[in-house]
């Protein structure tokens, strides 16, 4: 077969190796020689697996046995390095985790495996998941495979440049504030984060426990709702873990696409999360002109107010930094993590004060006193009490707005990506550019970004975000997947299609 493995969708791929077209060793070959052709360039894995090759053969060894596999068996996938591994190093871009194996896989790296999908290897993020640009990583910040002297978002950059640059057709992220939905849209990708406790977050390493969710990381919203198939449901390890059937979000996305009309679904645009003063001119017109396609289509466009949206921000850089606090306490170089060694007369606390000194990032360490100081006696309540009410407030807007509406839309960053070293200065303009997704995490609504089209201005990708009430996430990837496709029928390809290749790695290469 002449076709580019690389450049086929997951759904695709599966297919064809349903079908005997590939076989999954040639498909994972193809994928490994693209991230070693790329990665000096874009920095989007630490690590590949070494024994991604032979996991690939076994499944076509079981394959042509005859053994009935899962739909997605022998398809590759990258893991963020949020969430451990066995076999892999996990270090959530952090030096003082540099070289930490894990005794067991997170839930969602175990069901993949079950699931016959082949692990590529883990990708680049902000350390601790804490950033939305990709520049916190203790390894060096990853690059926008559109422009690579630009970001990619973050905090999973990693995975979102690792499916836009066809290093991997699927990824696994997790999104505390926006750390999926975000670097979607700054890379021309699919991604979404599912209701809160639909996935588990066993075996994710926590930076704020309330608010992170795992999800998928895709170039088509189909070939994203596959992979939440797989890894949804309920978990025992984890108490937020959710008691609910889901329904195949596969099944929704392809219902979606088979005609692309959104007749009478109503779509609801809330004012406090688009402004024309801090919103890029080219994400805004790309914005309108996805809406005005909706309503060609039979959607009704309902302005929606949300009023406790814009303290949001406020809340989030409360209860998030209070969480990180609680949450990295443990890397204390006796329980985990690097250890600095001990000089003479050095006490326990010396050599903790020392390890975190050298082991954290600056980033890091901003929000652990952020954190430790909200949560200090005498500013409990003034802060982190007030910021927590705050958030009820906001899950009430959204009970509100969903009464009215079946989605709410806006855009997924009021700007496309910057140019890196462009706002590592200022701490508080990086805190603003989650400004749109962050209140999905505070509600645990689940949320998906599709991309809609490039700002004129500089010619890169500018992502939709569509949210819905909780457990509706199929109805997310029924609406998604009508955008998408009437994205494509105005643009005459898949806006995956019009992905810039840093590199070519064809069948049998």
């Amino acid at each position: 077969m002449s076709a580019e493995y690389t450049k086929l969708t997951a759904a695709e791929l599966a297919a064809g190796l349903a079908a005997g077209d590939f076989s999954a060793a040639e498909v994972t070959a193809a994928h490994l020689a693209q991230i070693e052709a790329t990665n000096d360039t874009l920095n989007s894995f630490l690590c590949t697996n070494d024994a991604a090759l032979e996991t690939a053969r076994k499944i076509d060894e079981r394959r042509a046995a005859g053994e009935q596999l899962a739909e997605l068996a022998g398809v590759p996938l990258a893991v963020k390095d949020v969430l451990v591994t066995t076999d892999m190093p996990s270090t959530s871009g952090s030096k003082i985790l540099a070289g930490y194996m894990s005794p067991f896989d997170a839930t969602v790296v175990a069901k993949a495996r079950r699931a016959g999908l082949v692990l590529l290897g883990k990708t680049n993020m902000d350390e601790f998941a804490m950033g939305s640009s990709n520049e916190n990583s203790a390894y060096g910040s990853v690059k926008n495979p559109w422009q690579t002297d630009c970001v990619p978002g973050g905090s999973g950059g990693g995975s979102a440049a690792a499916v836009a640059a066809f290093q991997a057709p699927l990824a696994l992220g997790s999104d505390t504030g926006g750390s999926i939905r975000q670097p979607a849209a700054l890379t021309g990708s699919v991604g979404v984060k599912p209701t809160y406790g639909a996935v588990s977050r066993y075996g994710a390493i926590a930076m704020a426990s309330s608010l992170d969710q795992i999800g998928p990381c895709a170039r088509t919203v189909l070939d994203a709702g596959l992979l939440q198939d797989v890894i949804a449901g309920h978990d025992w390890h984890d108490a937020t873990s959710l008691r609910h059937d889901w329904v195949s979000m596969a099944q929704a996305a392809r219902e979606g696409a088979a005609t692309g009309s959104l007749k009478g679904v109503k779509i609801g645009v809330v004012k406090e999360l688009i402004s024309e003063s801090h919103t890029q001119t080219g994400v805004l017109q790309n914005f309108n002109a996805a809406l005005e396609l909706a309503a060609r289509e039979g959607a009704e466009i309902v302005p929606i107010t949300a009023k406790h949206f814009e303290y949001a921000v406020a809340a989030y850089y409360l209860i998030m930094p209070a969480e990180v606090s609680s949450n990295l306490a443990r890397y204390d170089s006796v329980r985990f993590g690097m250890r600095v060694d001990a000089a003479s007369g050095d006490t326990v606390a010396d050599v903790m004060s020392k390890t975190r000194a050298a082991g954290f990032g600056s980033e890091v360490k901003r929000r652990i006193i952020l954190g430790t100081y909200a949560l200090s006696a005498g500013y409990y309540d003034a802060y982190y009490g007030t910021a927590q009410r705050v958030r009820t407030l906001v899950q009430r807007d959204f009970n509100e707005a969903f009464a009215q509406v079946d989605v709410l839309a806006a855009p997924t960053s009021n700007t496309t990506a910057w140019h890196l070293g462009e706002r590592t200065a200022d701490p508080m303009q990086n805190y603003l550019n989650d400004a749109t997704t962050i209140p999905a995490n505070l509600a645990g609504v689940p949320g998906i970004s599709v991309p809609i089209g490039l700002a004129a201005e500089d010619n890169m990708p500018v992502g939709l975000q569509l949210m819905a009430p909780q457990y509706e996430d199929a109805r997310l990837y029924k609406t998604g997947a009508a955008f998408e496709r009437l994205i494509a029928a105005r643009d005459g390809k898949m806006f995956w299609q019009r992905m810039p290749a840093l590199q070519s790695v064809k069948a049998g290469a």
